[in-house]
C-alpha cells in the first residue's frame, strides 16, 4: 500500500509532530508499505494532488494543521483514506469549550469552566473559585497552561494565552489522581495512571515528553469499579462528538471517587512515551500491530 505520512505542520506542536512520526514511519517500513513523507509547512498546496495518488494517508500532526479537520477535508476532497475522526468530528473535539458543553449534553462529568476572549480582555472577571487552570482553547500538549493560584496571576495567564489563541478556557482545579482513557474501534483501552514527577502542579510538556517525565502505569492500579466507569464515559464521549477510529480522554479522578473528563484527543501522541501505544500494548498490541490497526480501521470506514 503507498502511504501519505503526513506530519510536522506549524503548530507549537511540531517537534512533537515530527517525533511521533519517526516511529510511524519504521512501523509502515515493517508492515511493508510504501511510504511518502508530507509536511505541510513545507507543501501544503500540493496535498489534493498528492493525496489522490495514495491509497491512505497516516496523519500525526497535533494542533493546526490536523486536529482541526483541515487536512481531514481536503483528504476527503482527494478520496484519500485516513485513521480517526473526520473533519467536522475533529474540529469539535479540538475546540475544549464546545467539547465540554457536549459532554454536559450527554451526562459526563466535566470540571467547571468558562472561556474568555481578547474582546473580553485582560481584566475579564473571573467567574470561578482559585485555583484555576488557564489554558488555550485549541492546542494540546499542555502548552500555554498555567495554574493560577492568586487573582493577581490571572491577567498574565489569560495574556500567555492570548499570545497562541483567541480563546482562554478557564477551568476549576479538581485535586485528584489523573488517569487517560483511550479508544481503539469501539472498544476501550486499559487506563493509564499519570503521576507527574518532582513539584509539578499538573502533567506538563516536559512530564509528557521527557525521557525521564512522569509515571504512567498501565493498567491503571483502580478499581473494576472506577475502571468501567471511567471507560463507560469515555465511550459516550467519543460517540457524542462522532469520533471514529481511535482517540484518547484525560480524566481526573477525585477524592470522592468521581471521574471528570477534561478533554479528548482525536490525534493521540505516537512518541515512544506516548499514553495510547502503550495502553494498546498492554493488551498485547505491538506498535506496529497498532499502526496496522487504525489503517484498517480507516480504510474501512472510508472505503470508495
Amino acid at each position: 500500500m503507498h502511504v501519505l505520512l503526513i506530519a510536522g505542520g506549524w503548530s507549537d506542536e511540531r517537534e512533537v509532530s515530527l517525533s511521533g512520526a519517526e516511529k510511524i514511519h519504521g512501523a509502515l517500513n515493517e508492515l511493508g508499505h510504501d511510504v511518502t513523507f508530507f509536511d505541510p509547512a513545507d507543501n501544503f498546496k500540493n496535498l489534493l494532488s498528492i493525496a489522490k495518488d495514495a491509497d491512505f494517508a497516516f496523519i500525526n500532526l497535533h494542533g493546526t494543521p490536523g486536529e482541526d479537520g483541515l487536512i481531514q477535508a481536503v483528504l476527503d476532497k482527494a478520496g484519500c483514506a485516513y485513521q480517526g475522526a473526520g473533519a467536522a468530528a475533529s474540529y469539535l473535539a479540538l475546540n475544549k469549550a464546545a467539547s465540554k458543553e457536549v459532554f454536559e449534553d450527554r451526562g459526563v462529568p466535566t470540571p467547571a469552566w468558562q472561556i474568555i476572549t481578547p474582546t473580553q480582555g485582560l481584566q475579564a472577571p473571573l467567574e470561578l473559585k482559585l485555583p484555576v487552570f488557564v489554558k488555550p482553547n485549541k492546542g494540546g500538549s499542555s502548552l500555554g497552561m498555567s495554574m493560577v493560584k492568586t487573582i493577581e496571576e490571572f491577567p498574565a495567564a489569560l495574556e500567555k494565552v492570548f499570545a497562541m489563541c483567541q480563546s482562554a478556557l478557564v477551568e476549576e482545579f479538581i485535586p485528584g489522581v489523573e488517569l487517560t482513557s483511550g479508544i481503539l474501534g469501539d472498544k476501550p483501552l486499559p487506563l493509564v495512571m499519570i503521576t507527574p514527577k518532582g513539584n509539578a502542579d499538573f502533567f506538563d510538556y516536559e512530564n509528557k515528553y521527557a525521557a525521564d517525565g512522569a509515571e504512567e502505569v498501565c493498567p491503571a492500579p483502580v478499581s473494576k469499579e472506577v475502571t468501567e466507569t471511567i471507560q463507560n464515559f469515555m465511550l459516550t464521549a467519543h460517540t457524542a462528538l462522532g469520533l471514529t477510529g481511535y482517540s484518547r480522554g484525560d480524566f481526573i479522578l477525585d477524592e470522592d471517587g468521581t471521574p471528570h473528563l477534561l478533554e479528548i484527543n482525536t490525534l493521540p501522541g505516537m512518541t515512544v512515551t506516548s499514553l495510547l501505544p502503550r495502553a494498546a500494548n498492554a493488551i498485547g498490541l505491538s506498535f506496529a500491530d497498532l499502526i496496522a490497526e487504525l489503517i484498517r480501521l480507516g480504510t474501512e470506514e472510508r472505503a470508495q
